[in-house]
């Protein structure tokens, strides 16, 4: 049984939620579903690979009954979208603590950066097929 790839987010984020919006318009296959991190289906993909659902700060796809958080979850996604976004995934010749220290950063400034929402984006009619509550 082939499933598809989970992109796991933080669904009060702006940023995220963007991300996701962009996610969304490049994946011309609709490969990705998605979840939030606030979510019941989130915390239960939480809980079945072990992470803890107290990190709302991570990026998390779960592809092949695999993890990839961070900047490596980030990459891989763009690898696989229509549009230059794709050619990101040179990035990943730099060494993880690298890409995911910028990461960090800009995870624990994201809030201040871009806002937050008071609760999780409610997604439409049309894309409803693709997140998993």
């Amino acid at each position: 049984m082939n499933i598809s790839p989970v992109i796991l987010f933080d669904g009060v984020c702006n940023l995220c939620n963007g991300s996701v919006q962009f996610v969304i318009k490049h994946d011309q296959t609709a490969l990705f579903k998605f979840a939030s991190l606030q979510s019941d289906a989130g915390q239960q993909l939480l809980s079945r690979y072990q992470l803890s659902g107290a990190d709302l700060s991570s990026f998390i796809l779960i592809k092949d009954n695999k993890v990839y958080t961070r900047s490596t979850a980030a990459l891989l996604v763009a690898r696989q979208l229509t549009g230059v976004v794709k050619y990101l995934y040179i990035f990943s010749v730099i060494p993880t603590f690298i890409r995911d220290g910028v990461y960090n950063f800009i995870a624990r400034n994201r809030y201040r950066w871009f806002g937050k929402q008071e609760s999780c984006m409610v997604p439409t009619k049309d894309m409803l097929a693709r997140f998993l509550t």
